[in-house]
């Protein structure tokens, strides 16, 4: 896993900590900011430098969750929230089901 923490500039007491992660297979990416109040998930995004180290993120529409539970870009942050820069699936879970109980259905038990 890799950290970093980075300030926005200048902060009054208005300032909440926040984590933005980003994970590969092999990778986690975890970047811990200090925002303003009010700052939305995609501005904290923006703020991590996730998105220019992982082109990848900009490539599609945002998709994020804080906490692993499904959230707008427009979501206001509140303090200590972990946003999880989610990737597409490769596969649809129910497909895959379907080719693993397709792969088993003649092997013997």
């Amino acid at each position: 896993m890799h950290s970093s923490i980075a300030h926005a500039p200048s902060m009054a007491s208005d300032a909440i900590e926040i984590s933005v992660v980003y994970a590969l297979a092999d990778l986690q990416e975890v970047v811990r900011l200090t925002v303003r109040e009010g700052t939305t998930v995609a501005d904290a995004v923006d703020q991590s430098g996730l998105a220019r180290k992982f082109p990848e993120i900009a490539a599609r529409p945002l998709s994020c969750a804080i906490y692993s539970r499904i959230v707008e870009p427009t979501q206001t942050l509140r303090a200590g929230d972990r946003i999880e820069i989610l990737r597409p699936l490769l596969i649809d879970p129910k497909e895959h089901r379907r080719q693993v109980a397709a792969k088993n259905k003649n092997k013997p038990r």
